[in-house]
Order: C-alpha cells, then sequence, then structure tokens
C-alpha cells in the first residue's frame, strides 16, 4: 500500500483499520468517517429485555470517476477502493455493536454527489469487490439489500436490512436513515454500510414458514 521504502506495507487482513489508518484513507480519496448509532430501549409501551442497536458507517470518499465519460472502465478503481472501504466500514460497526457474532442484519447503500452518475454507487457497492469482502468479514451469505442515489448534501438516505444468513427471516427486516450535512459534495461518493445486532423490536407478524398460502384469488372475495 505504500512506495515510501520507509515504511512498511499495511496487510489490511490481519489489521483493525479503527488504528493507524489515516495513511491509507488518504490514498484513496477519504474525507470523512461518520458512524451513527442507534439503540432502543423501549418500544410502544413494550421496555426491551434486550436493546436493538443499529449502527451505520457511512465513509466520504472523492469520486475518481467524476469528470470521465460513459464508457469510462469503471474496474480497475473498484478493485483498488471498494475492497478498503469495505474493510474500513466492517471495523468499525464490530466495534460499535460489539463483535461479529452480535451483528445479525446487514445493509448497503451509496450517495453519489450531484457531477457523478448513479452508476459510480453501483461501482463501489455492488461488485464482489465489496460485497463478498462485507459478507466474509461478518461472516453472512445474504446477498445484501440496497439503496442508492444521487443527491446534494444532506439529503437523506434509508439503508434496508435483512438477516445476514437467512434473508427470507421477515423479522428482521428494517431500515436505518443516514444524513450527513456536508456531504456528499458534488465530487463525492458516500458509501454506508449498516448493521443490526437483533430484529425489530416486537416482531408478530409471522414469517414464510407460518404464512397461509396466499394468491391473487383472494381479491374475489373482497367487496368495495
Amino acid at each position: 500500500m505504500s512506495d515510501d521504502p520507509l515504511r512498511p506495507k499495511t496487510n489490511l487482513y490481519d489489521s483493525d483499520t479503527r488504528y493507524n489508518y489515516e495513511r491509507i484513507a488518504h490514498q484513496i480519496g477519504v474525507r470523512k468517517i461518520v458512524t451513527i448509532v442507534d439503540e432502543t430501549f423501549i418500544e410502544g409501551k413494550t421496555g426491551l429485555h434486550t436493546p436493538v442497536k443499529q449502527a451505520a458507517v457511512s465513509i466520504v470518499l472523492k469520486n475518481p470517476w467524476v469528470g470521465g465519460t460513459s464508457a469510462q472502465d469503471l474496474q480497475p478503481e473498484t478493485e483498488r477502493i471498494a475492497p478498503i472501504i469495505a474493510k474500513i466500514a466492517v471495523d468499525r460497526l464490530i466495534a460499535h455493536l460489539g463483535s461479529v457474532q452480535e451483528i445479525e442484519a446487514f445493509g448497503k447503500a451509496a450517495i453519489v454527489g450531484l457531477d457523478g452518475e448513479i452508476e459510480h454507487a453501483g461501482a463501489l457497492i455492488h461488485t464482489p469487490f465489496f460485497g463478498n469482502i462485507v459478507r466474509e468479514l461478518l461472516e453472512g451469505s445474504s446477498i445484501m439489500c440496497f439503496s442508492d442515489q444521487r443527491s446534494a448534501p444532506g439529503t437523506q438516505i434509508r439503508i434496508p436490512m435483512w438477516h445476514k444468513s437467512a434473508a427470507a427471516t421477515r423479522s428482521y427486516y428494517q431500515s436505518m436513515s443516514v444524513e450527513i450535512a456536508d456531504s456528499p459534495q458534488r465530487d463525492e461518493l458516500v458509501i454506508i454500510v449498516a448493521s443490526s445486532n437483533g430484529p425489530r423490536p416486537n416482531h408478530r407478524i409471522g414469517d414464510r414458514t407460518t404464512d397461509q398460502p396466499v394468491t391473487k384469488e383472494l381479491l374475489k372475495g373482497i367487496e368495495l
């Protein structure tokens, strides 16, 4: 990761990027990292025995493709940047939620500044150089649900989440909102990974394993 012979290269496989990561962040254009933690202790009128904790790590970085054409090859920068972004985000999620085992749900999102293309979001979050790294580090197997958009600084985005290894588990369908007042600037991207330590509070709408069969025939018995 470094061309300076006096500075050792960083092995991200074994490193915790919460410490001494500044050089790596500078190399991929990271301007700031914003971590939001949401803890719910009471839902409705019920005090929760175990608080539901959600966390989202937002990484604001320079969009490396601004100024290019729609025919530009995005792959080289994707391979260079996406795995590092994934590692930085996951290290912080684990730090705030306790452990890999305590993280049970995940999701991802990206916001593109106004000078970029929505495909620039896809280049960083919809490839194995990002998704596979996040899944493996969090010991998940589900495809990650997502949201993405192009917008001005301060725009809110809602990140959906579901169970990291059993995506059809309805009790884990949840989401978290993120907004950063000064991001993304026109030439920036915001890449977000969100996680939760459990299902929705007081979940009670059943699951696919207990649902009765429902088809459009049901509509024939409903009168307006």
